[in-house]
Order: structure tokens, then sequence, then C-alpha cells
């Protein structure tokens, strides 16, 4: 967490850094979970992310990222349950330009940056095959994210010997953005048990696994 650390700009200003987000909602050795909520016209301050991250977006709203060191803003506009993976970058703040809330969940990958305890097992991107069933929406050498779509009663099984998994829930069962963290080596049956569709997305850590 960056909160409190003092930076310098180009011009020489000195800057206190924020939060990257505003609640913390789940945090373990492996990952931290943030919600990131900005009202029209509202921004998240001056921060420095120390891991790659994912965003999953929850609310979509035109934004924009400054940069303290002066390079152009990048505008950006996500989609509804997309998913984006980045790293590290230089210190920036996102504002919201729209007229209608941004909220997304954030999740670092501590075992990727600054915050890991120890070597992750060595794994093989190939090596790690898609969970049976369900479509990939997003994938990379270090993650993969998956549409979670289940009619009421339907029911999923996690595997126990794959790689870990964070579930998101887009709606349904659960309130929306709610957030889980699935160690592996323990199968999870995810079962809907309310009157409407489960959609949710399901982060596989494929760097976790083992090659």
């Amino acid at each position: 967490m960056t909160a409190g650390q003092m930076v310098t700009s180009p011009s020489g200003e000195e800057v206190v850094l924020g939060e990257i987000g505003q609640t913390v909602l789940l945090d373990n050795a492996r990952v931290r979970v943030w919600e990131v909520v900005l009202e029209p016209g509202e921004f998240q301050p001056w921060h420095l992310h120390h891991n790659p991250y994912l965003v999953l977006n929850l609310e979509s709203s035109p934004c924009h990222m400054d940069w303290l060191n002066g390079d152009p803003p990048r505008h950006i506009e996500e989609t509804v349950g997309g998913v984006i993976f980045r790293l590290p970058s230089p210190v920036h703040m996102l504002t919201n330009d729209g007229d209608k809330p941004y909220r997304n969940r954030l999740i670092e990958l501590k075992d990727l940056g600054e915050e890991a305890v120890g070597d992750p097992p060595a794994g093989s991107p190939d090596s790690v095959a898609t969970v049976s069933g369900l479509p990939v929406v997003f994938d990379t050498d270090e993650v993969r994210a998956y549409d979670v779509d289940l009619r009421p009663g339907e029911q999923l099984t996690l595997p126990a010997d794959r790689p870990a998994f964070v579930r998101i829930t887009m709606s349904g069962s659960l309130p929306d953005g709610d957030v889980a963290y699935h160690p592996a080596g323990q199968p999870q049956l995810l079962t809907n048990t309310s009157a409407a569709h489960y959609l949710g997305r399901l982060i596989e850590l494929k760097y976790l696994g083992k090659g």
C-alpha cells in the first residue's frame, strides 16, 4: 500500500500518495482486492502500484489517467465485465469524466510484485488447461478469466488440482461485486441458490500452476 508515501514531481512539487482504491475487500498472501468507485467528476488521487494487477469493470464511464511525470493522459472506457491486466506504472491518478458512476474490482497479484512472500511455484502457461465448460473471456501467460453463468440450481465444481481462483460476482444470488478466494487443493462446489441467473467472473492464477 502506498498511502502516505512522499514523491516529487518533475517540477519539484512534493506529492503525498493516496491508496489505489477506497476499500480493501479481500487480502491474503497471494492477492489483495480493492473496490474503486468514482462518481462523475471524482478522481482517485495520485497513487503507485507495487504489484501487477487486474481490473474487472462493474460500472463503466469514460475516464482518463494523468501521469505525475507529465506524460500525455490516457483516455479509457472499459466494458462492463471486461478484464484488463496492467503492470506497475509511474505515479498516476484516475478521473471519471462521464455522467455515470465508475466502479471496478482491482486485484493486486502480490506474487508477481514487490509484496511477494516467496517464489511462487514455477508454471508453464501451456500446462494449465481451461476449466471445462466455461467460456474464456481473457487470457495471458499469468492469468485467465472465465465467464460464469449459472441458472437457478446449477452447480460448478472448481477442481482441487488447479491453481488458485478469485471469484467476483456480477449479479445473482450474491451481492454484485462480492469477492471470494479459492485456494488450490480444496475442491469447491458453487451452487446458484437464487431464482435468477448467477453471473460472474472466475480469475485463474495460472502462474501458480506447477509445470
